[in-house]
């Protein structure tokens, strides 16, 4: 089938590039025209693993193109794709619908045919109802059909996450909708991948809801880390112990400095003000996006009681900017308001991460980026492990050691064992880690 996708940033990208690898037909639309050069040279916006040699195999194979002629693009189209930004608005929260506004006004210029068009974008319950709004003043009933149909891509996991779904939500009103995504799905059928018809309101609803209680599992799970602190137990085995229950689940159970990233604090956020607008508030969401702002200044805090309650004039070390690993992403990063917190209190802050810096410098100007961990941890007094990036798993914690002025080392990931660090002479502080014997604070 011929597919537009009209944005190329994460999911846009992702999903064309995909999709031209089940064999159809792809164009990647996007207004920056830097971004289409960039691209037509196989450098990707974005980091994220194995992107750039699918581009690279699709477009040889002449399945995948870009362009920034939307009407072109878009005219002959079996289906066009919005995956433009929503970002969340200033002042309210909630998503900004503007891009997905525009884009809509341009498709219904453009189509030439019978077409369906499809929200890929997170938007909130009830955008596909305004799509369908622009798209009738323009074009009649029987010449497009809208659907929504949410992504589920984790970054860094993205093209696994793709074509290896958990599931495929859908969300159509007519059964020729129904067909057209049915057969452009058609390919994962033969992987037995789920795939769920829904209403086009409720497939909105679905994808809100499954941020907002990951999001919450995270947050309930970091605040049991604290409970663990006052009370001599381990996070980890009460995280494994209640993991083990396959009504829970161990997924999302990994104490840390919060949640950040591109989908849970916008989506939170937006699914707040939706419940707001509708009288019928999300208490427990409510809490959850309070308890992550606080935790992620609160981490910095950590930091400052570890170097003994005072950080005026020490040198702090941070491995890992971004929110995640394998993602050049620092949207909502908890190492933000960690550094600013280290400042704030009179610190130098260093930092080293793999792919990050150069979006960090940016956010971050008054912290020093370095070339490696070691590097970072030159002179420092503290060490602080803030993502969880494999290059940080097996540190040569010896050396780490002998670079240090200090002998501090704060795991927010809880990634190495205490009584391995204790050997290099390191004093370590995790996450919800036991005080007895094998574990400290």
């Amino acid at each position: 089938m011929k597919i537009a996708m009209i944005g190329s940033g994460y999911v846009g990208l992702v999903s064309g590039a995909c999709f031209a690898d089940f064999g159809h037909e792809v164009v990647c639309v996007d207004k920056d025209p830097r971004k289409i050069e960039k691209l037509e040279q196989n450098i990707m916006p974005i980091f994220e693993p194995g992107l750039a040699s699918l581009v690279e195999r699709n477009v040889t194979g002449g399945r995948l193109s870009f362009s920034g002629d939307l009407k072109e693009s878009v005219k002959d189209c079996d289906a066009v794709f919005i995956a433009v930004g929503t970002p969340s608005r200033r002042g309210d929260g909630h998503a900004d619908l503007s891009y997905v506004h525009a884009a809509s006004e341009e498709i219904a210029d453009s189509i030439t045919r019978p077409t369906v068009v499809v929200t890929k974008s997170t938007v909130p319950v009830g955008t596909g109802d305004e799509v369908e709004l622009i798209l009738s003043k323009k074009l009649n009933a029987d010449q497009f059909a809208v659907v929504s149909n949410p992504e589920f891509l984790r970054e860094g996991a993205a093209i696994n996450d793709f074509k290896r779904p958990d599931r495929i939500v859908i969300g159509a009103e007519t059964e020729w909708a129904k067909d057209v995504m049915s057969e452009i799905y058609r390919p994962l059928f033969l992987n037995e991948s789920p795939i769920l018809f829904t209403g086009r309101r409720t497939a909105e609803l679905i994808k809100y809801a499954a941020n907002a209680f990951l999001a919450t599992k995270i947050t309930f799970i970091n605040e049991i880390a604290d409970l663990c602190e006052k009370v001599d137990a381990d996070v980890q085995e009460v995280s494994r112990g209640i993991g083990l229950d396959n009504r829970i689940g161990a997924k999302f159970l990994h104490a840390g400095p919060g949640y950040g990233g591109s989908c849970f604090p916008k989506d939170t956020l937006a699914l707040l003000k939706t419940a707001q607008d509708n009288e019928s508030p999300v208490r427990i969401v409510e809490a959850v996006v309070q308890v992550n702002d606080q935790r992620k200044r609160a981490m910095g805090r950590k930091v400052i009681q570890a170097l003994g309650g005072e950080a005026r004039d020490k040198k702090v070390a941070l491995l890992g900017l971004t929110f995640k690993p394998n993602t050049d992403d620092m949207r909502d990063a908890p190492s933000i308001a960690i550094a600013q917190t280290l400042i704030d209190a009179g610190a130098q802050v260093s930092a080293y991460d793999p792919e990050g810096m150069e979006i960090a410098a940016e956010i971050m100007p008054d912290v020093t980026m370095t070339e490696s961990s070691y590097e970072a941890a030159t002179d420092a007094d503290a060490v602080v492990i803030v993502t969880e990036w494999d290059a940080f798993r097996a540190l040569d914690l010896n050396r780490l050691s002998s670079l240090m002025t200090g002998k501090v080392l704060v795991d927010l990931r809880n990634i190495y064992h205490p009584a391995d660090v204790g050997k290099s002479g390191l004093e370590y502080t995790g996450v919800g880690r036991s005080r007895g014997p094998m574990g400290s604070l």
